[in-house]
């Protein structure tokens, strides 16, 4: 079922595709579904980008509805907003939690997945299912090593410098009240608040930055 499920959302548009055991990391309201798919296009987080998303994990969700399997789909991190039943779930689940879980990548110093092909320019979903999938291992430990250039490049001081684990999964890596102030203030100038230089700095994926011409921005 693995190889359906990867080889229909790359058909789709995915451009990276992961399977965790999330057993015992999730919260009781949802801890039944103890396997997530965890899902990743190399775009900036967009309006178009979200359609995206969407699109794959109704593919994921048609697969596992035709074969009986029970799930929960979790939307991009910038529907959170939102006033709905699903946003509320947020606080339960981490995109992040599900692709480090799943062996995509470890979160780095700019507190975003770090995927050792793509860097930190992807954009997640996740569906949670009850299917029994056969899940990868999961990334133990950072491997940005003595990386520290979105510490020094990031011009809010919001980077604090802390390095994740998995054992240490509530460190804090980034002050997200300078993140914010900073880019608020580039929204009063521009009209959006743009700013992505921890995205943009980070040699993970720069190949891929600079092939596909990938306009970044923080998602917080």
């Amino acid at each position: 079922m693995n190889d359906e499920l990867e080889k229909a959302l790359l058909e789709a548009g995915a451009d990276i595709v992961g399977f965790a055991d999330v057993t015992g990391i999730l919260k009781p309201e949802i801890a039944h579904l103890k396997r997530a798919i965890s899902i990743g296009v190399c775009r900036n987080l967009n309006e178009n980008t979200l359609r995206i998303l969407s699109g794959l994990r109704k593919r994921a969700v048609t697969i596992l509805k035709k074969k009986g399997f029970r799930y929960l789909s979790i939307p991009a991190d910038s529907d959170r907003i939102k006033d709905t039943f699903i946003a509320k779930l947020y606080p339960l689940f981490p995109h992040k939690i599900a692709a480090t879980s799943a062996g995509l990548g470890w979160i780095g110093r700019n507190g975003l997945l770090i995927n050792p092909k793509f860097g930190p320019r992807l954009s997640l979903t996740t569906v949670l299912t009850d299917a029994p999938l056969i899940t990868s291992k999961p990334v133990e430990t950072s491997q940005c090593g003595e990386c520290s250039l979105c510490v020094e490049f990031c011009p809010s001081v919001a980077i604090t410098g802390n390095e994740w684990s998995r054992n240490k999964p509530y460190i804090e890596l980034v002050r997200l009240n300078n993140c914010r102030g900073h880019k608020g203030e580039i929204k009063e100038v521009s009209g959006k608040p743009n700013c992505g230089l921890c995205i943009t700095i980070c040699p993970y994926g720069r190949k891929i930055h600079k092939k596909e011409e990938h306009k970044a921005e923080a998602c917080y």
